[in-house]
């Protein structure tokens, strides 16, 4: 009798510690992903300065100032899912490359030191995200290990845990960077 009392409460101890540690898991995830998502933030509230500080100088721009806003806009409304986010972060990653490689054609703008201001917060931002996401990652994978390893898959399995999908960045992103085109050649 003593046995089964004693197996049963080492049961009992295995599954709430597993239980417990695929809460504190899913919580760090979600904890993590609030610090990218609070420095995604701050990046879209310099986008409007960024826009009003460019626009006067790149009049043949309108349509990348225009789309940049259009992100932004989309970004900061209510209601967009964890994976929309994601999906819009590397968009608005892409157009902000774009206009940085725009002001190259603006010597002007480029010795403006409104924009020199804003470009240096813009890439201190950028390494921030940037180590914010390898966090994101490390820990999404950390949380995936555990529910699809042995024993915890069955108790996420039982938790309806699934699977969260990683920062990963765009094809055009992978592309190796053609500096000739920067330059003009």
């Amino acid at each position: 009798m003593w046995i089964a009392v004693s197996v049963l409460a080492a049961a009992v101890v295995v599954a709430v510690l597993l239980f417990n540690s695929l809460i504190g898991k899913k919580n760090q995830v979600t904890n993590v992903f609030a610090s990218v998502d609070a420095l995604l933030k701050k990046r879209y509230d310099l986008v409007p300065n960024l826009v009003s500080t460019v626009k006067t100088y790149m009049q043949h721009e309108k349509t990348l100032l225009t789309e940049l806003t259009e992100i932004r806009s989309r970004a900061v409304s209510t209601g967009a899912s964890d994976d929309e986010k994601i999906v819009l972060d590397n968009r608005l990653s892409k157009v902000l490359g774009s206009v940085m490689v725009a002001v190259e054609n603006y010597p002007d703008l480029k010795a403006s030191s409104n924009f020199l201001q804003l470009q240096a917060t813009m890439n201190e931002i950028e390494e921030q995200i940037s180590a914010a996401r390898r966090a994101y990652n490390a820990t999404v994978t950390d949380y995936n290990n555990a529910i699809e390893m042995f024993p915890t898959n069955f108790v996420a399995a039982m938790m309806n845990l699934k699977r969260k999908e990683v920062f990963v960045i765009t094809p055009e992103e992978r592309r190796n960077v053609d500096v000739g085109s920067l330059f003009g050649h």
